[in-house]
């Protein structure tokens, strides 16, 4: 097989394509798990039953100092138990991952060698005996020609392929009805006496 034709057989299609379509499989994976991650940690699951839309809250209880006058106008200060309920989701960042790159590398290497050989002997041999005794003189003759030839041909073909693919990804800016639900949600921020 020519190189041309060896080339012309590789399943470009899917090995492009292949890649491509695990890069926008990972990409609604993402999606996936960010939104499952907004149901779980941002929204009490122990209320899904009675208050399915109840954000998870989170409650911190600190003094404040604060300030009082008297009918003599002396200034006393002191301290104040407050508690501050903080949606959860307003102090986690997001995970909202976005593919921004993607390469795919394909290297063909293909060499081809083509090996022949062709081997020629030939080989003549004669000898002459002549024998003599007491009947009639007696002549042999021996002759033997050979000849040998082998051809070997060969061809070999190695083939190296390598596929790489370079993904990157970035964390991605909240889309806008995350923001505002975010934006909602701090909104809730509530800072009450204790």
């Amino acid at each position: 097989m020519a190189i041309g034709q060896e080339l012309s057989s590789i399943d470009f299609q899917a090995m492009i394509g292949g890649p491509l379509s695990a890069v926008i499989k990972a990409q609604a994976q993402s999606a996936q798990t960010s939104v499952d991650f907004i149901k779980s940690v941002g929204f009490n699951a122990a209320d899904a039953q009675t208050d399915p839309g109840k954000p998870t809250m989170v409650s911190f209880k600190y003094d404040k100092p604060v300030e009082s006058k008297d009918a003599q106008g002396n200034i006393t200060v002191t301290a104040v138990p407050f508690k501050l309920e903080v949606p959860i989701l307003t102090m986690l960042p997001i995970p909202f991952i976005r593919v921004e790159e993607t390469t795919i590398d394909f290297n063909a290497k293909i060499n081809s060698v083509t090996e022949s050989t062709t081997t020629n002997s030939s080989d003549l041999s004669a000898s002459l005996a002549v024998k003599g005794g007491w009947g009639p003189v007696s002549a042999e003759l021996k002759c033997s020609y050979s000849n040998k030839k082998s051809n070997t041909s060969g061809e070999k073909t190695e083939r190296t392929y390598s596929l790489q693919i370079h993904v990157r990804a970035v964390q991605d800016e909240l889309p806008a009805g995350l923001e505002k639900l975010l934006s909602i949600l701090e909104d809730n921020i509530k800072e009450t006496k204790a």
